[in-house]
């Protein structure tokens, strides 16, 4: 039996778990770009490999015409306006954010383990009143996290500014933990979807 190919220039399948978002055009707002970008830059904190895991699993889900490589997946994650190199701003059309989410989801669920093992932590560390360094583990990945945050946002941004010391980049990896468990659970990829146009559509 011979199957049809998908029609040249159409999109994967795997978009269509995602519904389009009325109201906002095809290019989506400031805060869905930030947020996706924030989300994978704490996904690379916590896998050693993450940018290499990104494109793999792009390649896995069928997502290779949309993230087709390093430099195409940069570009998208560049449309974040809190990123350095402002000359290769750009829009993100909603393929390429469900693309990003549908990755951000599934790599959240690969690190489900981590990401209960670390939010746990640092609950036993709060009540106990130590700080986050008595733990290897969440200190690494707030580490990661922060160096990756200081070396693609830009410093001249007031919203990165907010972000200037040491004890508020920690507790916004630390949201980003909780978050990335917010996608990890059924429908984790339509939550997350919807979440990011919160406040966007009327």
């Amino acid at each position: 039996m011979q199957v049809d190919s998908p029609p040249v220039g159409s999109s994967p399948l795997i978009l269509d778990t995602l519904p389009d978002i009325s109201g906002i055009g095809d290019s989506c707002p400031k805060r869905a770009r930030v947020q996706l970008d924030m989300l994978m830059l704490a996904v690379e904190a916590l896998d050693l490999d993450g940018s290499e895991t990104l494109l793999k699993t792009a390649k896995e889900l069928g997502l290779q015409d949309i993230v087709k490589g390093r430099v195409s997946l940069w570009r998208m994650r560049c449309a974040n306006p809190l990123r350095r190199y402002g000359s290769q701003r750009r829009e993100l059309s909603q393929d390429e954010a469900k693309a990003l989410t549908l990755l951000v989801c599934n790599l959240a669920r690969r690190l489900t383990a981590l990401i209960r093992q670390l939010l746990l932590t640092y609950q036993q560390l709060s009540d106990r009143q130590l700080p986050v360094e008595s733990s290897y583990r969440l200190a690494e990945y707030l580490e990661r996290f922060r160096a990756h945050f200081r070396s693609r946002m830009n410093p001249k941004r007031a919203a990165v500014m907010e972000y200037a010391d040491d004890d508020k980049l920690n507790s916004l990896a630390l949201n980003l933990l909780n978050q990335l468990l917010f996608c990890t659970g059924v429908s984790g990829s339509q939550r997350l979807w919807f979440s990011l146009f919160d406040g966007d559509v009327a």
